[in-house]
Protein backbone atom coordinates (compact mmCIF):
# COMPACT_ATOMS: atom_id res chain seq x y z
CA UNK A 1 0.00 0.00 0.00
CA UNK A 2 1.19 3.37 -0.67
CA UNK A 3 2.49 5.77 2.15
CA UNK A 4 -0.75 8.52 1.04
CA UNK A 5 -3.06 5.68 0.98
CA UNK A 6 -1.91 4.57 4.64
CA UNK A 7 -2.24 8.03 5.60
CA UNK A 8 -6.01 8.03 4.70
CA UNK A 9 -6.93 4.98 6.07
CA UNK A 10 -5.13 6.11 9.37
CA UNK A 11 -7.50 9.65 9.24
CA UNK A 12 -10.76 6.90 8.30
CA UNK A 13 -10.19 4.81 11.12
CA UNK A 14 -9.75 8.09 13.43
CA UNK A 15 -13.26 9.24 12.04
CA UNK A 16 -14.63 6.20 12.38
CA UNK A 17 -14.05 5.96 16.20
CA UNK A 18 -14.91 9.45 16.19
CA UNK A 19 -18.35 8.75 14.54
CA UNK A 20 -18.67 5.58 16.97
CA UNK A 21 -19.07 7.87 19.98
CA UNK A 22 -21.55 10.85 18.22
CA UNK A 23 -23.92 7.95 17.20
CA UNK A 24 -24.15 6.47 20.22
CA UNK A 25 -22.03 3.21 19.93
CA UNK A 26 -19.47 3.72 22.38
CA UNK A 27 -18.92 5.73 25.40
CA UNK A 28 -15.40 6.45 26.60
CA UNK A 29 -12.09 4.45 25.66
CA UNK A 30 -14.56 1.38 24.97
CA UNK A 31 -14.72 -0.28 21.57
CA UNK A 32 -11.91 -0.35 19.10
CA UNK A 33 -11.52 -0.94 15.26
CA UNK A 34 -8.79 -2.26 12.89
CA UNK A 35 -8.11 -2.65 9.05
CA UNK A 36 -6.26 -4.87 7.13
CA UNK A 37 -2.81 -3.13 5.97
CA UNK A 38 -0.50 -5.10 4.04
CA UNK A 39 0.16 -8.35 5.61
CA UNK A 40 -0.37 -7.47 9.38
CA UNK A 41 -3.04 -4.39 10.61
CA UNK A 42 -3.83 -0.87 11.97
CA UNK A 43 -5.92 -1.46 14.96
CA UNK A 44 -6.76 1.76 17.40
CA UNK A 45 -4.78 2.14 20.80
CA UNK A 46 -5.76 1.05 24.02
CA UNK A 47 -7.26 3.88 25.97
CA UNK A 48 -7.30 6.76 24.20
CA UNK A 49 -10.53 8.65 24.11
CA UNK A 50 -11.50 9.46 20.55
CA UNK A 51 -11.14 12.85 20.83
CA UNK A 52 -8.10 12.07 21.38
CA UNK A 53 -6.50 10.04 18.50
CA UNK A 54 -4.86 11.20 15.43
CA UNK A 55 -3.61 8.77 12.45
CA UNK A 56 -0.52 8.52 13.88
CA UNK A 57 -1.48 6.81 17.39
CA UNK A 58 -3.00 3.99 15.11
CA UNK A 59 -0.77 1.09 15.85
CA UNK A 60 0.78 -1.66 13.27
CA UNK A 61 1.03 -4.63 13.71
CA UNK A 62 2.42 -7.12 11.66
CA UNK A 63 2.32 -10.63 10.42
CA UNK A 64 4.30 -12.26 12.82
CA UNK A 65 1.76 -10.12 15.75
CA UNK A 66 5.44 -7.80 16.18
CA UNK A 67 4.50 -4.27 17.35
CA UNK A 68 7.37 -1.59 16.79
CA UNK A 69 9.26 0.24 19.13
CA UNK A 70 7.47 3.55 20.15
CA UNK A 71 3.88 2.90 19.12
CA UNK A 72 1.21 3.08 21.58
CA UNK A 73 0.30 -0.06 23.32
CA UNK A 74 -2.64 -1.58 21.01
CA UNK A 75 -6.13 -2.14 21.75
CA UNK A 76 -6.35 -5.18 24.23
CA UNK A 77 -8.88 -6.89 21.80
CA UNK A 78 -5.64 -6.63 19.05
CA UNK A 79 -5.53 -10.65 18.90
CA UNK A 80 -9.51 -10.50 18.03
CA UNK A 81 -9.33 -8.21 15.23
CA UNK A 82 -5.55 -10.20 13.49
CA UNK A 83 -7.70 -13.44 13.84
CA UNK A 84 -10.52 -12.31 12.16
CA UNK A 85 -8.36 -10.96 9.60
CA UNK A 86 -6.23 -13.85 8.72
CA UNK A 87 -8.83 -16.07 8.94
CA UNK A 88 -11.49 -13.81 6.69
CA UNK A 89 -9.80 -12.86 3.47
CA UNK A 90 -13.14 -10.73 2.79
CA UNK A 91 -12.98 -8.56 5.59
CA UNK A 92 -10.87 -5.09 5.33
CA UNK A 93 -12.22 -3.62 8.58
CA UNK A 94 -13.45 -4.51 11.39
CA UNK A 95 -15.42 -2.41 14.59
CA UNK A 96 -16.24 -3.37 18.16
CA UNK A 97 -18.71 -1.23 20.09
CA UNK A 98 -20.17 -1.58 23.39
CA UNK A 99 -23.85 -0.43 21.97
CA UNK A 100 -26.57 -0.18 24.35
CA UNK A 101 -29.36 -1.91 23.25
CA UNK A 102 -27.10 -4.97 21.35
CA UNK A 103 -25.11 -5.06 24.95
CA UNK A 104 -28.08 -5.61 26.75
CA UNK A 105 -28.81 -8.44 24.73
CA UNK A 106 -25.57 -9.79 25.16
CA UNK A 107 -25.72 -10.05 28.62
CA UNK A 108 -28.58 -11.59 28.21
CA UNK A 109 -27.35 -14.16 26.33
CA UNK A 110 -29.80 -13.46 23.49
CA UNK A 111 -29.12 -13.75 19.86
CA UNK A 112 -31.15 -11.27 17.58
CA UNK A 113 -33.95 -13.46 15.61
CA UNK A 114 -35.14 -12.30 12.16
CA UNK A 115 -37.44 -9.54 14.08
CA UNK A 116 -37.26 -7.99 10.82
CA UNK A 117 -35.62 -8.20 7.41
CA UNK A 118 -32.47 -5.46 7.96
CA UNK A 119 -31.43 -8.54 10.53
CA UNK A 120 -30.26 -9.86 6.70
CA UNK A 121 -27.48 -7.21 6.99
CA UNK A 122 -25.89 -9.72 9.45
CA UNK A 123 -25.15 -11.82 6.21
CA UNK A 124 -27.66 -14.78 8.05
CA UNK A 125 -31.13 -14.63 9.17
CA UNK A 126 -29.92 -14.21 12.68
CA UNK A 127 -27.00 -12.39 14.90
CA UNK A 128 -25.69 -15.26 16.86
CA UNK A 129 -23.96 -14.69 20.41
CA UNK A 130 -19.86 -15.94 20.60
CA UNK A 131 -19.51 -17.43 24.25
CA UNK A 132 -18.02 -15.86 26.86
CA UNK A 133 -14.22 -14.96 27.13
CA UNK A 134 -11.89 -12.78 28.98
CA UNK A 135 -11.57 -9.79 27.38
CA UNK A 136 -8.30 -9.70 25.24
CA UNK A 137 -7.74 -13.25 25.16
CA UNK A 138 -6.87 -16.04 22.91
CA UNK A 139 -10.42 -17.88 23.76
CA UNK A 140 -12.38 -14.96 23.35
CA UNK A 141 -10.35 -14.52 19.48
CA UNK A 142 -11.42 -17.80 18.82
CA UNK A 143 -14.91 -17.70 20.02
CA UNK A 144 -15.64 -14.39 17.97
CA UNK A 145 -14.61 -15.71 14.72
CA UNK A 146 -16.11 -18.68 15.07
CA UNK A 147 -19.45 -17.39 15.89
CA UNK A 148 -18.58 -14.57 12.58
CA UNK A 149 -18.11 -17.46 10.25
CA UNK A 150 -20.09 -16.69 7.12
CA UNK A 151 -21.76 -13.54 8.99
CA UNK A 152 -21.16 -9.93 9.40
CA UNK A 153 -21.74 -9.66 12.77
CA UNK A 154 -22.05 -11.12 15.94
CA UNK A 155 -23.09 -10.31 19.76
CA UNK A 156 -20.68 -10.74 22.42
CA UNK A 157 -21.33 -12.49 25.62
CA UNK A 158 -22.12 -10.11 28.61
CA UNK A 159 -19.59 -7.37 26.34
CA UNK A 160 -20.79 -5.71 23.72
CA UNK A 161 -20.66 -6.46 19.55
CA UNK A 162 -18.45 -6.74 16.24
CA UNK A 163 -18.98 -6.45 12.70
CA UNK A 164 -16.75 -6.96 10.07
CA UNK A 165 -16.60 -6.32 6.16
CA UNK A 166 -14.82 -5.84 3.01
CA UNK A 167 -14.01 -1.83 4.45
CA UNK A 168 -13.86 -0.23 7.78
CA UNK A 169 -16.60 2.46 6.55
CA UNK A 170 -19.30 -0.50 5.57
CA UNK A 171 -18.57 -2.18 8.73
CA UNK A 172 -19.20 0.61 10.49
CA UNK A 173 -22.88 1.28 9.18
CA UNK A 174 -23.47 -2.60 9.83
CA UNK A 175 -22.82 -1.81 13.56
CA UNK A 176 -25.12 1.24 13.40
CA UNK A 177 -28.31 -1.36 11.96
CA UNK A 178 -27.30 -4.29 14.24
CA UNK A 179 -28.20 -1.75 17.40
CA UNK A 180 -31.41 -0.33 15.69
CA UNK A 181 -32.33 -4.43 15.66
CA UNK A 182 -31.00 -4.82 18.98
CA UNK A 183 -32.87 -1.90 19.70
CA UNK A 184 -36.05 -3.47 17.64
CA UNK A 185 -36.04 -7.02 19.20
CA UNK A 186 -35.75 -5.45 22.92
CA UNK A 187 -38.44 -3.34 22.53
CA UNK A 188 -40.57 -6.10 21.15
CA UNK A 189 -39.82 -7.89 23.79
CA UNK A 190 -41.03 -5.07 26.09
CA UNK A 191 -44.54 -5.63 24.58
CA UNK A 192 -44.99 -9.33 24.69
CA UNK A 193 -42.61 -10.74 22.04
CA UNK A 194 -42.14 -10.60 18.38
CA UNK A 195 -43.59 -11.84 15.59
CA UNK A 196 -40.42 -13.38 13.33
CA UNK A 197 -39.78 -13.82 9.76
CA UNK A 198 -39.98 -17.54 8.40
CA UNK A 199 -36.77 -19.20 7.35
CA UNK A 200 -38.23 -18.85 3.89
CA UNK A 201 -39.10 -15.40 4.08
CA UNK A 202 -35.51 -14.62 5.24
CA UNK A 203 -33.75 -16.44 2.56
CA UNK A 204 -35.72 -14.64 0.21
CA UNK A 205 -34.21 -11.33 1.60
CA UNK A 206 -30.75 -12.52 1.87
CA UNK A 207 -30.92 -13.47 -1.90
CA UNK A 208 -32.23 -9.84 -2.74
CA UNK A 209 -29.67 -8.65 -0.62
CA UNK A 210 -26.64 -9.53 -2.75
CA UNK A 211 -28.08 -7.31 -5.19
CA UNK A 212 -28.98 -4.81 -3.01
CA UNK A 213 -27.74 -0.75 -3.52
CA UNK A 214 -25.75 0.46 -5.90
CA UNK A 215 -23.92 -1.68 -8.16
CA UNK A 216 -20.98 -0.09 -9.56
Amino acid sequence: MAADDETRLRGRMVEVMRAMEARGLNRGTSGNVSARLGDGMLVSPSGVPPERLTPDAMVFIGADDSVAPGQLKPSSEWRMHMQILRRRPDVGGVVHCHSRHATILACAGREIPAVHYMVGVSGGATVPVAPYATFGSAELADAVVDALQGRYAALMANHGQITVAPSLTAALLIAEEIEEQAAVYWGCLAIGGPNLLSDGQMDEILTRFKSYGQTR
